[in-house]
């Protein structure tokens, strides 16, 4: 019997090949079923993450409720509940207890932010949580009965116990009660009433009023309840940029500082933007209503708007310094870092007491120059770099809180300012 062309022999292929091939097989399989595995989780995460922050339609119902059963009212509550003129776009929320959309009210374009309350299985990171300021508001103040003169006399209570006992509380408390007239019929109503009271237990919302005939704080453009929306901040953070943080784990810290860098606007802009920065620490530091303390100076917590106008994204943590030394003298410690609020304000522990002492370790000048020191150092004109340098670092190097060392305190805030305005003076972008 003749034997074919091909014996079979040729066509088998060696046993360490078809082993080779089975275990090439194998890691394929392995690597497609833990790429499929661990996109799912990452899937998974974020989206349990964004259904467990984002709550806005949660936080809408519930106000828009509130509004039909007549026990709040504000500029916004019409628009957002019956119109549905005003609405809720997309989330930037970061912690539970404080929802943040961008909002549409007709051709306004701005940031609402609502108070709720937060999911107890949640957290969020390691940070420190402020105290609740509202969360969420019962809307139970004041009671019916109540006349706007008794209404008055809350609010000065209220603004006193806040800021300190400031001489022109009267006036704060005469702007707050015309800011109540949201429809601007000469009357407050108890709604009303009820929604201003609801928000002046918020920083944000106080430190606005506050600075309102200043440029540092977006508008407030309406309200309802303790929801409000305020003017968008177009350009956020001050620099940096924001990745995922499975991208974080692989880029190196020098190319991560020089990637914060790439999208600052040039220096003249940079320049004007920190004499914003400066202007906003000058301005609250024994301000017409008091001294409040910057106690999250982050880049995350500042932008600017086309004309490079410094404006502060997020107030929650600039608070009234009499509320925080009121708190913090409450506050049980061990060590002094148990002694910190926000990011930023840090005081001693008293091991004789184990109670936190009020005054903070550094005053809000040493931290904005701390913020600010990559930022305004890069691409500075080399004629100005060395002085400029000389002074932030000198800034930074401020300890104790600003009332113990006023004059110095004064004196490098001036001179920071006038370096950085000297330059960019005869410019246009000044």
């Amino acid at each position: 019997m003749a034997k074919g062309p091909f014996p079979w022999g040729v066509l088998r292929k060696p046993l360490h090949v078809q082993a080779r091939f089975s275990y090439l097989h194998m890691k394929y399989l392995f690597f497609s079923w833990l790429a499929v595995f661990v996109g799912s989780w990452i899937v998974y995460v974020e989206y349990s993450s964004y259904t467990e922050l984002c709550r806005g339609q949660d936080c809408k119902n519930s106000i828009c409720d509130k509004y039909r059963k007549g026990v709040i009212d504000g500029s916004a509550c019409s628009s957002l509940c019956e119109k549905e003129t005003l609405y809720l776009g997309k989330c930037f929320t970061a912690k539970p207890n404080s929802q943040v959309y961008s909002g549409n009210w007709g051709d306004l374009q701005g940031v609402i932010k609502c108070q709720m309350e937060e999911a107890p299985h949640y957290e969020l990171g390691g940070e420190v949580e402020p105290r609740k300021e509202a969360a969420p508001a019962a809307f139970n103040r004041p009671t019916k009965g109540t006349s706007v003169e008794k209404f008055r006399e809350m609010i000065i209570s209220h603004l006193k116990a806040k800021v300190g006992d400031q001489a022109n509380l009267a006036d704060l408390a005469t702007q707050v009660l015309s800011f109540t007239d949201s429809n601007k019929d000469g009357h407050i109503s108890l709604p009303e009433a009820r929604s201003t009271w609801a928000l002046l237990q918020l920083n944000e919302f106080l430190l606005a009023l506050v600075l309102q005939d200043r440029d540092h704080t977006p508008k407030l453009l309406g309200f309802c309840g303790d929801l409000y929306m305020m003017e968008k901040v177009p350009y956020s953070p001050l620099y940096g940029i924001s990745l995922p943080w499975i991208i974080e784990l692989w880029i190196p810290a020098g190319l991560r500082r020089s990637m914060e860098q790439w999208f600052t606007p040039s220096w003249p802009h940079k320049a004007k933007i920190s004499i914003g920065l400066l202007e906003l620490v000058e301005d609250i530091f024994h301000g017409t209503y008091g001294s409040f303390l910057m106690c999250d100076v982050r880049t995350t917590t500042f932008g600017y708007n086309e004309r490079h106008d410094f404006k502060v994204m997020d107030a929650r943590y600039i608070i009234p310094e009499a509320t925080f030394q009121e708190r913090i003298r409450q506050q049980r410690c061990d060590v002094d870092e148990d002694c910190l609020y926000g990011t930023d304000c840090l005081t001693s522990c008293d091991l004789t007491k184990h109670r936190c002492t009020p005054e903070v370790s550094r005053p809000n000048l040493a931290k904005a120059c701390d913020t600010l020191k990559n930022y305004i150092l890069r691409g500075a004109p080399s004629d100005l770099s060395d002085e400029l340098e000389k002074q932030l670092y000198a800034c930074i190097a401020l300890k104790g809180s600003a009332e113990q060392m006023e004059i110095e305190h004064s004196l490098i805030l001036n001179n920071l300012k006038t370096l950085l305005w000297k330059k960019i003076s005869h410019t246009k972008d000044s």
